[in-house]
């Protein structure tokens, strides 16, 4: 009896779910936004209007409404986005959701920390969640929704969202991100999932592998971060992903900052977007709560104030961002050992997705000092928990800042950011005010900075396998900032190599190839036909290098600045405090002695400072002593060029002679190897000969042995009796190749050492012996 009321239930809320999505689709299409149009332009609802269905033909306005309740979404959806506690809506959901629920493509770009993930969470609830449910969309209907993200970390909050705004839905959702060991269980049930939140290796990875996986009734496909999607480092899987994917398709791409170009557009194949860029015309491009400062700190003092810093924010939440994984590691298991007094994580894209997760948890649980690459730049809320954003590193561009100041001041909390730039990299200041962030520059407070180069090279010393670690992060960054692209603000050649190299506590500075061959490529001497310059540029001479035409030997202050002009030096930046001015090099104490760099002798110089006098006592030019115009009116120089070219001529003719000589040892040598080849092939052959002789002559003496065998044991054996054997003698000779012929363990006799009437009694003995 049961049964038909549980079927006329199934029945009656099926017939209230299509008349709510008539009414939805009514709603839609009765007050549908104009394209191109900014839903933001439009005056809010009043407060107390009727929302939904007004009367028959007519229902409520929904472009410009600030809550979720007044858009035509269904009842599942906004009860999923009450329980998530989402109400109010943000500028980008705004602008995006009218257009999203009328299938329209979306280029959305807004403020960092202002909503972009849960932007395009509820597109994907509002918009794939309702079609899916408008058309009865089924485990057997495959794949009907893609959200892609650059990060695992990322993908992760956006599953989360997803499962949280759509748990009131019946449809099935999967994560498939890389890291994971469970590749064979996703492959067996990811042909039944409606929506995939994954990233492109991944999902590319199942494009390929996994059997019978289809996309081809595919709805929509979102793009989070689309700006690093579509570069360079997700170009090829991203073109992979794509031309497995249907062109009729809804596409939304959000990201902090946006891309217009025209082939990215093609590439997704977009067809009018609407470009809904909410914060365009916005004083700032940051958040408003977010106070951003920027101190000039010289690269070998970059460890010592991130030490201190740490030091001085004890209570705080810090999220401190280098460039690379080497870096990341380095300084986490450094400054761990020295026990700042707060606990310190780290974060980059080497760890596998486990740990990776399990330290992103804890850091938003915890007040800790989290050091990061660029991997927790993208996206990622750390519950507005973040207080402080200490970039050590210049980041590579505007973009690249604007993503890693945006972990703090999330949505309408407060925070603070503070950027280390080297003396090199003032120039990225310019290019921050010009793209409108409004970042403060300040002074440092050197009296609070607290060294730790001298604690590092005690560490280093002490553990042998950090030692190893900095000298991979200290070629790592190097290289970070040759292969920038930005060569305004990251140069190479004015890095304060040794110094920084001795920051970080290492003995040596360690060699950098790349870095060298650059060097090599820029020290090129000036065209010359001067046989004296020529002579000056290689010593020839023997002039010393240091000697100034005053006679005295430069400072090393001097020879610094004149090296600085060609190669890797750096002003010192003063830092005024109080009044005062404080060099920044006397702050690091010398962990060890750098080295001298070499110098390019200056042809352009005098180049001897001796007194000459001559044989009256009268003073002489520094080059007298070069010269003797006694001599038939030439000098002593010109003897030296005709010296310098017979030198040459000498050369010439010894290489010369030495290469005929090669030729002649190697012509011998080739002879010598055709002799050995052919004895070695000769005497092969005779080995060869020898073994089978022996093998012969094996084979007589086992058929000798069989046939007196058969003589002497037949009459013994049959009577069951065994006489114990005696001894045989064998008869040695001369075998045609000069050997003697022995049995070996046997008893062998030559027929010359016994005479013949000994030969005639040995017979009789045995033919006695045969008849007994």
């Amino acid at each position: 009896m049961k049964k038909p009321k549980s079927k006329s239930l199934r029945i009656q809320k099926r017939l209230s779910e299509v008349q709510e999505i008539q009414l939805l689709e009514s709603w839609l299409e009765s007050n549908k936004p104009d394209s191109g149009s900014n839903p933001l332009a439009l005056p809010p609802l009043p407060s107390g209007a009727p929302v939904g269905r007004i009367d028959d033909n007519t229902f409520s306005r929904y472009a410009g409404c600030k809550k979720f309740d007044q858009m035509p979404l269904s009842k599942k959806t906004k009860d999923g986005l009450k329980g998530s506690k989402f109400s109010k809506m943000t500028d980008i959901q705004k602008a995006s959701l009218p257009h999203a629920l009328c299938g329209r493509d979306i280029l959305g770009a807004a403020k960092t920390g202002s909503g972009k993930t849960l932007a395009f969470v509820i597109p994907v609830s509002a918009y794939i969640l309702e079609k899916l449910y408008k058309i009865r969309w089924g485990p057997e209907d495959g794949v009907g929704s893609i959200i892609i993200s650059p990060t695992r970390e990322l993908a992760s909050q956006l599953f989360d969202v997803l499962k949280s705004v759509g748990k009131h839905h019946g449809f099935s959702a999967g994560l498939l991100i890389g890291g994971r060991k469970d590749v064979d269980t996703e492959k067996e049930h990811v042909n039944d999932l409606n929506i995939l939140v994954c990233t492109p290796g991944r999902l590319l990875q199942h494009m390929d592998e996994t059997p019978n996986f289809d996309c081809s009734q595919l709805q929509v496909l979102v793009l989070d971060e689309a700006d690093r999607i579509l570069d360079v480092g997700f170009k090829k899987a991203l073109n992979a992903i794509i031309s497995q994917l249907p062109k009729q398709r809804q596409t939304l791409l959000f990201s902090a900052t946006q891309t217009k170009s025209v082939q990215d557009l093609a590439r997704l194949s977009l067809k009018d977007p609407e470009y809904l860029s909410v914060h365009e015309e916005a004083v700032t491009a940051t958040p408003n709560r977010l106070h951003q400062t920027a101190v000039v700190v010289p690269l070998d003092q970059k460890l010592d104030m991130l030490w201190s810093f740490i030091k001085a924010h004890l209570n705080s939440r810090i999220l401190v961002f280098l460039s690379s994984c080497k870096q990341v590691k380095f300084a986490f298991e450094a400054f761990k050992k020295l026990r700042p007094g707060i606990p310190l994580k780290c974060l980059h894209g080497r760890m596998k997705q486990e740990r990776r997760m399990g330290i992103y948890s804890q850091f938003c649980e915890s007040r800790s000092v989290l050091f990061s690459t660029d991997v927790a730049s993208r996206g990622l809320d750390f519950n507005r928990a973040v207080d402080w954003v200490v970039q050590v590193d210049c980041p590579e561009d505007v973009k690249a800042y604007i993503h890693r100041v945006g972990r703090t001041a999330r949505y309408l909390s407060a925070g603070r950011s503070v950027l280390f730039l080297a003396p090199s990299e003032i120039k990225m200041l310019e290019k921050l005010q010009e793209e409108k962030v409004p970042i403060q520059f300040i002074k440092a407070n050197t009296k609070r900075l607290q060294p730790v180069s001298g604690l590092l090279a005690a560490l280093l010393v002490k553990h042998t396998d950090l030692q190893s670690l900095a000298q991979r992060a200290f070629i790592t960054y190097v290289r970070s900032i040759h292969k920038q692209r930005d060569k305004e603000v990251f140069d190479v050649m004015k890095l304060p190599i040794e110094e920084f190299s001795a920051s970080m506590g290492l003995p040596m500075t360690p060699k950098i190839r790349f870095l060298n061959q650059k060097m090599k490529g820029n020290t090129i001497y000036e065209e010359s036909n001067s046989l004296e310059e020529v002579a000056a540029k290689e010593n020839l001479l023997g002039i010393p290098e240091t000697m100034t035409s005053a006679g005295e030997l430069k400072d090393e202050e001097e020879e610094d600045e004149e090296v600085g002009k060609g190669f890797l030096t750096s002003k010192d930046i003063l830092l005024v405090e109080d009044g005062k001015e404080t060099d920044a090099a006397d702050l690091v104490p010398a962990t060890r002695v750098l080295k001298k760099k070499k110098l390019k002798i200056n042809v352009h110089r005098p180049v001897g400072t001796r007194v000459v006098f001559d044989e009256e006592g009268n003073t002489l030019p520094p080059l007298a002593t070069l010269a003797d115009t006694s001599s038939n009116g030439s000098s002593q120089l010109d003897k030296d060029k005709g010296a310098f070219y017979i030198l040459i001529l000498l050369y010439d003719a010894a290489s010369f002679a030495v290469n005929r000589r090669y030729a002649e040892l190697r012509e011998e040598m080739k002879l010598r190897d055709k002799e050995d080849k052919l004895l070695d092939r000769q005497r092969r052959k005779e080995k060869r000969i020898k073994e089978k002789m022996k093998v012969k002559r094996g084979r007589r003496e086992e058929e000798d042995e069989e046939a007196e065998d058969d003589l002497s044991g037949s009459d013994t054996e049959a009577n069951g009796v065994r006489l114990n054997k005696k001894s045989k003698i064998y008869f040695e000779c001369d075998t045609d190749d000069g050997e003697r012929k022995v049995d070996n363990g046997k008893t062998a006799f030559s027929a010359d050492s016994i005479t013949l009437a000994e030969q005639e009694e040995l017979a009789l003995k045995l033919l006695s012996s045969m008849d007994k």
